[in-house]
């Protein structure tokens, strides 16, 4: 007799710690298939490895977890989707949502939400944290996003150079990163800052970090 199939998981994190300790909540029940611990190897893993389900930070290195799953969606996976988190804001959960998420919990969150979160991923369902639902819903009441989430404003590919920009890299190191030329970053960066009205690279840095898109 063959063994239950069980889930397998992808996990994206960047904090080892945080790696190390999930790796021991969720074995009893899933196969752990790899951690990866920045959004461009959580895109390359979800393609090589297809997982069952994802397991991903939002504020990771080179690409932050929900422009991650963007670009998976984009690529036509719909692989499940669950948020692990720092941040409280309830922008990152809608933004997260509107991504295509399936979960939203929060690192500071019983262990067994995280549990509860991935079985609902597994079934097609949505989890929202409890701290956060009441808030959540009514925000997708009050009507389109852009209006309160100047992230969305920008483009999955201005968001994308937006993050590299604020962790120090060059226009000459985003163009080879993104194989795109060092003029095109330099026209991406000033359409980015006449959007969001600002004027300096520092101030470029600080709308980043505000913003879950990198951290200090």
């Amino acid at each position: 007799m063959n063994p239950p199939h069980r889930p397998r998981v992808l996990l994206a994190d960047d904090h080892r710690l945080v790696a190390e300790g999930l790796k021991s909540l969720l074995s009893p029940e899933f196969d752990l298939v790899e951690v990866v611990e920045d959004g461009h190897a959580l895109v390359e893993a979800v393609r090589a490895l297809r997982p069952d389900v994802v397991v991903a930070d939002v504020t990771m290195p080179r690409l932050n977890g929900i422009e991650a799953l963007v670009q998976i969606r984009q690529g036509g996976d719909r692989v499940p989707f669950v948020f692990l988190t720092m941040h409280r804001d309830v922008a990152y959960a809608r933004r997260a949502l509107d991504a295509g998420a399936s979960g939203f919990v929060l690192k500071h969150s019983a262990p067994a939400e995280l549990v509860s979160a991935i079985r609902a991923a597994l079934q097609g369902k949505t989890y929202l944290t409890p701290q956060l639902a009441g808030d959540v819903l009514e925000a997708m009441k009050q009507g389109p996003e852009k209006a309160q989430d100047p992230v969305a404003s920008l483009t999955s590919r201005q968001r994308e150079v937006l993050q590299l920009l604020a962790e120090g890299r060059s226009a000459k190191e985003i163009a080879s990163a993104l194989t795109i030329s060092a003029r095109t970053v330099e026209f991406h960066k000033y359409q980015i800052m006449e959007t969001l009205g600002l004027r300096t690279a520092a101030e470029l840095t600080h709308f980043a970090i505000k913003n879950g898109l990198v951290e200090l």
